[in-house]
């Protein structure tokens, strides 16, 4: 992708989610609001069933069960970076019964790689994010291929010693995780080879399996961390994650600004009523104010809750930060 086209893409994208941002908000409509919903709500998740991503949609399903009565069924429609289940929510009616759960890099990172997409995420009216999740690296310590490998630094001994010989995984080509192995890669000057899988819990299957050697894994894998089924070597955030508070972070390990997480957030289909938008966000912050939902929550990642308009500003910030990834690892998918 040249460094123009990208420029031309990267602008228009950002300049549309502004417009459909401000266009979204502007007008209420408390009348249709008022009477929703009345039937059931379908969650469209775009990844497999046990990911972080369908933890979050079912945890989030479950308080809006228990708070308001809603009725909510999790639809997961896996594949290609999540682009499966955003098609749905393209094609949906805009009346609030179909609503996507993505995670980030459907959102921001999809747009930049792929030349044709089933959906415009553009015109997609976020309703807010729920988690933010940080990735911890992960391999099976009974892994023959890594023995002697105990900290970051040994493994990008081990990947330069032996060049595209370690193999990592991710739950799809662009999707985050891929991004953060690309990012350390090039921050480390390192090279290994890309197997992609349909979702993060297959990912992790492979990893236990050892027919790939490492990943950067969701919070998911803190159980398996604990019980030693698997070796964390580092945490992709700023911050350490709180579970498991003796695994530093990639910058505490030589490499300063290394930030990489994902969160997991709500869309509403293209031209859905301000008020719809309104009563939603409403329903799901106060989900993740609930003391139960909130102890459930941590668990996946960092409780954070935004207004439309805020996570319609995240978009376009990290947007723009992934597309400086994309660009100096070269991904791009015809």
């Amino acid at each position: 992708m040249s460094k123009h086209n990208t420029s031309q893409r990267l602008t228009k994208w950002t300049a549309t989610i502004a417009l459909v941002a401000t266009i979204g908000f502007v007008a209420r409509a408390p009348a249709v609001a008022d009477t929703f919903p009345t039937k059931p709500i379908r969650f469209v998740v775009g990844f497999s069933a046990g990911s972080s991503i369908d933890t979050v949609a079912r945890i989030v399903a479950e308080g809006l069960r228990t708070k308001y009565n809603w009725n909510v069924v999790v639809d997961n429609r896996t594949g290609a970076n999540g682009q499966i289940a955003a098609g749905e929510l393209q094609s949906a009616q805009p009346d609030g019964y179909t609503m996507l759960i993505s995670n980030s890099s459907t959102i921001t990172v999809n747009p930049l790689i792929y030349k044709k997409l089933s959906y415009n995420p553009s015109q997609f009216m976020p309703v807010t994010t729920v988690v933010s999740v940080p990735f911890i690296l992960t391999y099976n310590p009974e892994n023959e291929r890594l023995s002697g490998v105990k900290t970051l630094a040994d493994l990008i001994d081990r990947a330069r010693q032996k060049p595209n010989e370690l193999l990592y995984g991710s739950a799809g080509i662009g999707n985050l995780i891929h991004l953060a192995t690309a990012l350390l890669s090039t921050s480390a000057k390192i090279q290994m080879r890309h197997v992609p899988f349909r979702g993060a819990a297959p990912m992790q299957t492979a990893v236990l399996g050892r027919d790939i050697d490492i990943s950067f894994d969701t919070t998911s894998a803190v159980p398996l961390i604990k019980s030693g089924n698997l070796k964390a070597l580092a945490v992709s955030a700023a911050e350490r994650w709180h579970d498991l508070p003796d695994v530093p972070t990639v910058a505490e390990q030589g490499y300063p600004g290394y930030d990489v997480s994902f969160w997991v957030g709500a869309f509403l289909p293209p031209k859905t009523p301000a008020g719809i938008v309104e009563t939603v966000n409403k329903a799901f912050r106060a989900i993740t104010e609930d003391p139960k939902m909130q102890t459930l929550l941590s668990q996946q990642g960092r409780i954070m809750a935004m207004t439309p308009e805020q996570f319609a500003d995240k978009i376009k910030a990290e947007t723009e930060r992934n597309a400086s990834i994309v660009k100096d690892a070269k991904i791009e998918i015809e």
